[in-house]
């Protein structure tokens, strides 16, 4: 069991561990001497502030013991750890948990676990589906069987059985050969992310004057994301592109404010039909000037 209390040669050797300590830090680093804690039966460490900048709270920790018996007491280990009300740095955390939301970019890759949750079994290739794919065997069998067969020259006994396509053919039309699909647990959770992002509790829906449902910009989503999700397609509105909720809305709803027809103003009139005569006006000296502009609007 260890010793509590240090051991008196251990504990006066405060000037040993100080020596150790300046010898390992930068000059004029190794602070007051802290305290002297026991390791051990005959091992204490002596604690001395650290003055270097950057390493606030951290302290300088030197080792010392002596054997059994003996009177000389020697240098153990020297080393720079934290203390209480130390400076650290954050906890490290792994790439995949740090990554956020638009932090791709040209030419970076994302790669997915083997066994992520959002992800499920596709079709992988082979005649037989895996048991939780999307492509049912039942419903292969039955729309291949409809495949039309060749038919020959000669009576019905000797035209061919009809040949039955493959998984791969239904798959490929269907847009299903894929490795992995969205699985329940993907949906709901892009289904959730959506609706925080624009749905029916944000402050913008909640001002709306109508929601997307009625909004004539909104392209459904397909498959079952189409009975809550669609696409904004007004580029004035702030989910232009977006998935957006059924309950989201905004103010650039199609039928917010329809804006009536400007007023035409109406057509000129022109009398062509009017003639005025202008005199002309005599000049001293049996000159004849014509009017000017100040005279056709009847001023002398």
């Amino acid at each position: 069991m260890r010793s509590r209390t240090p051991d008196r040669l251990c504990a006066e050797a405060v000037d040993l561990a100080r020596a150790a300590a300046e010898e390992t830090a930068l000059p004029g680093t190794v602070g007051e001497h802290i305290d002297a804690v026991a390791d051990g039966d005959r091992v204490v460490t002596h604690l001395f502030a650290c003055n270097e900048p950057g390493y606030r709270g951290w302290r300088w920790a030197v080792t010392v013991a002596r054997a059994s018996r003996a009177k000389v007491v020697t240098l153990d280990e020297s080393v720079l750890l934290p203390g209480p009300d130390a400076l650290l740095a954050p906890e490290w955390v792994p790439w995949s948990e740090r990554l956020r939301p638009g932090d791709m970019g040209p030419g970076d890759l994302l790669p997915t676990e083997a066994e992520d949750l959002r992800l499920e079994p596709g079709f992988s290739g082979e005649d037989g589906p895996p048991p939780n794919s999307v492509v049912a065997e039942g419903m292969a069998a039955e729309v291949a069987d409809t495949e039309e067969a060749d038919v020959v020259a000669g009576s019905p006994a000797i035209q061919p059985a009809p040949t039955r396509g493959g998984i791969a053919d239904l798959a490929e039309e269907l847009g299903m050969r894929r490795a992995r699909v969205l699985s329940r647990y993907g949906l709901h959770t892009a289904a959730d992310r959506w609706e925080e992002a624009y749905g029916p509790k944000t402050p913008m829906a909640q001002a709306a004057p109508a929601t997307c449902m009625t909004c004539g910009f909104l392209t459904p989503l397909a498959g079952s994301l189409r009975q809550a999700f669609g696409v904004c397609a007004n580029e004035f509105a702030p989910a232009d592109g977006r998935v957006v909720s059924l309950a989201y809305g905004c103010g650039a709803h199609s039928e917010a404010a329809v804006m009536p027809a400007p007023p035409r103003p109406a057509a000129p009139v022109l009398d062509e039909t009017v003639v005025e005569a202008l005199a002309l006006r005599p000049e001293p000296g049996g000159s004849v000037t014509e009017p000017g502009p100040a005279d056709e609007l009847g001023h002398s």
